[in-house]
């Protein structure tokens, strides 16, 4: 799979890492891989080295929403500069950022790496996550609606408490992959878990999974080989 392949026109497991070194490690089983810059060290350093085969989804999350990237003015220039590299196939930003509701954020900067992006054909996945709770499915439906709007794919990720949590979860993402709206969606926590492996027949387009579970960069994150082995047995 090159670098302009990853339209997110059927379903792209992604190997979630912050070392480009595990990519021959993943390639049996993903599709991709998400290099998470704000994890990393000297990440355009792994850029500039990078010979795999897999694309990469660049991400660097920032601190305001749980990850590992405190200076918004660098990350999103770092982001920025990643786009320079071929092998970025797809950059994830904030949607908050992208839609200016984050006081934290720098929307000016957040709009500008989007508009990069696009004018490289570089698709742009606008992440929403909520590490508390589900919504209800119309606030869902609504999470995902907004996130549309400020990217090319939606990713939806929420932390499910029950059972009815991962159903409303699943109801939200066959609603917008009804209505049109290409969607990526994840329950985290124990009770969600199961959604990473079940979302994708309601549409969801990314799965996010690393190599060793050691590793995991979200909660009830499965292995990458449980996770390929799950989604093609249910798909």
């Amino acid at each position: 799979m090159s670098a302009d392949s990853l339209a997110f026109d059927s379903f792209v497991l992604a190997a979630s890492t912050d070392t480009l070194a595990v990519e021959p490690d993943a390639r049996e089983h993903a599709d991709a891989v998400e290099f998470r810059l704000d994890l990393a060290d000297d990440p355009i350093d792994q850029l500039a080295g990078y010979d795999g085969e897999l694309p990469v989804i660049a991400t660097n999350r920032a601190a305001w929403e749980a990850g590992g990237a405190d200076d918004e003015t660098e990350r999103l220039g770092t982001l920025e500069t990643a786009l320079e590299y071929d092998a970025v196939a797809a950059v994830d930003l904030e949607c908050r950022a992208l839609a200016g509701t984050e006081p934290a954020a720098d929307t000016d900067e957040a709009r500008r790496v989007r508009s990069a992006a696009r004018e490289q054909g570089v698709p742009v996945i606008a992440s929403v996550h909520d590490f508390d709770a589900t919504p209800p499915v119309a606030e869902l439906s609504e999470l995902l609606r907004a996130a549309a709007e400020e990217g090319d794919v939606a990713k939806l990720a929420v932390t499910a408490t029950d059972r009815g949590d991962a159903l409303d979860l699943l109801t939200a993402t066959h609603r917008a992959t009804a209505a049109g709206e290409t969607v990526a969606t994840m329950g985290m926590g124990e009770a969600g878990r199961h959604t990473r492996a079940v979302a994708p027949a309601y549409g969801s387009k990314i799965g996010y999974a690393p190599v060793d579970p050691a590793d995991a960069t979200a909660p009830g994150q499965y292995a990458l080989a449980t996770l390929r082995r799950l989604v093609d047995e249910l798909g």
